[in-house]
């Protein structure tokens, strides 16, 4: 039957471009209140995708933007059943000036789709949503039951998740959720996510006088904010780049040789990788290479500083308050809760005599990790290879996913990221795309994925 399947879905590649376009139309930025009614749209496009194809439907309102739950119902049998997630909210289109077409005016140009949306996430979910459509058109039911949740909140950090997973837990009920928001390896090699960081991120304000005073005639006399947030700044990694908070290394488990054995197989070039973004030299923890400290290791960097006269010129002032930016990138067996109180107790005990300080803290997300050894996994894999004709990259996320830890806590269940957008995609920027070849073989890779999930 799967042959079958997948001659459909190549003889049907010229609609499912068509189709995509109409979707990506729609201006549904989740941030701009502005935009609600092509929230609203995107939403009713997608639950009348569904409809269309027989698949039970339902718009879910929160209190925010709505989401799309669909169900291809209960199977024979005794396969798993795979939640597919994923969002049809995009981010602000930014410049209009820098993009070469407009953002919701879908365009190809060289064999890429650009969009906004195109790689994240609507490009994507419609793969999966297509792949259904497939199964119901030529076998009339799919293998295994599948269920859809796709969301209208993921670019404002998906405020209603939580609880749209906690009241509606048995409608989603699944044995893994199937993600496709993460990218390929590289143009040749297709990737499966297997592990993204946690997240820590704070705030910290010290303050000092009610006013900014004269640097020369108060020098030397008064607590100078900008001084000490520096200082405590400097204090936080050794020489080595290790992070100096106490207990922050405690729970940090060793890469397992298998690990660190998959990671030499991938071709990752450093000095390529330094070019890519114009830097002088690669930093990082004492004993690790480039991809371990990406992937493998936790990590402590400033985003951003505020501190006193910042315009042309000069305007010598001892600035009466001082701000930065922190985050700390997890690793699995960490917990934010543990290192966010750390860092916290960190900051209290190198803060100078006269200065007071507060602290924001913005996120506290764990880590995810799915085992490598996990069935899924392997099925994901080799669903990866059917439809790309190339074996999968195992890799790990430097970057952070707190809807993973919140699938496992709440459904049980373990998420499978197989992502189908080049890492260079410009996602949140200007000239976003998705390459066509790619969005095919990503329908031919969901449909495979359900064959074999079944057997």
């Amino acid at each position: 039957m799967i042959n079958d399947i997948i001659s459909h879905i190549d003889a049907s590649r010229e609609d499912a471009l068509v189709r995509l376009n109409e979707l990506l139309r729609i201006p549904s930025i989740s941030t701009d209140p502005e935009a609600k009614p092509g929230i609203r749209a995107a939403a009713n496009w997608i639950h009348g995708f569904f409809e269309n194809c027989g698949i039970e439907s339902m718009i879910l309102e929160t209190e925010g933007h709505p989401a799309v739950i669909a169900d291809t119902g209960p199977v024979d049998g005794d396969g798993p059943t795979v939640l597919i997630y994923g969002h049809y909210d995009v981010q602000p289109t930014g410049d209009p000036s820098l993009w070469k077409s407009e953002p919701f005016a879908p365009e190809v140009r060289d064999g890429r789709l650009y969009a906004r949306g195109s790689a994240d996430d609507k490009g994507q979910v419609f793969t999966h949503m297509l792949a259904a459509e497939a199964w119901k058109k030529v076998a009339g039911k799919l293998p295994i039951r599948v269920k859809f949740l796709i969301e209208g909140e993921e670019e404002i950090g998906s405020k209603h998740l939580g609880k749209i997973l906690e009241e509606q837990k048995d409608r989603l009920a699944c044995n893994y959720v199937c993600l496709s928001d993460t990218p390929k390896l590289s143009e040749e090699k297709p990737a499966i996510t297997y592990g993204t960081k946690g997240m820590v991120y704070k705030e910290i304000n010290y303050t000092a006088q009610t006013q900014d005073l004269h640097s020369g005639a108060f020098g030397g006399t008064f607590p100078n904010p900008g001084n000490a947030l520096n200082e405590l700044i400097a204090k936080m990694k050794d020489a080595d780049h290790r992070v100096t908070i106490e207990g922050f290394y405690d729970d940090v488990l060793d890469s397992t040789p298998e690990e660190l054995a998959s990671l030499k197989t991938l071709p990752f070039d450093e000095e390529e990788y330094r070019n890519s973004v114009g830097a002088k030299a690669l930093v990082g923890e004492k004993g690790f290479t480039t991809l371990q400290r990406r992937w493998l290791r936790p990590t402590l960097d400033v985003n951003g500083l505020l501190c006193g006269f910042t315009g042309e010129g000069s305007m010598t002032i001892i600035p009466a308050k001082a701000m930065a930016k922190v985050s700390m990138r997890l690793v699995p067996n960490q917990s934010a809760a543990k290192i966010s109180a750390s860092f916290d107790k960190f900051v209290e005990k190198h803060t100078p005599a006269g200065i007071d300080h507060t602290i924001k803290t913005f996120t506290l997300c764990d880590a995810y990790m799915c085992p490598l050894t996990n069935p899924g996994l392997k099925q994901a894999a080799a669903a990866v290879e059917a439809g790309f004709g190339v074996a999968p990259a195992f890799t790990r996320e430097g970057g952070s996913l707190p809807i993973l830890p919140l699938f496992k806590k709440v459904l049980g269940a373990e998420s499978l990221m197989v992502g189908f957008s080049l890492p260079t995609c410009n996602l949140h920027g200007p000239n976003e795309f998705m390459v066509v070849d790619d969005f095919y073989k990503g329908i031919r890779t969901s449909a495979h994925l359900f064959d074999k999930m079944a057997n």
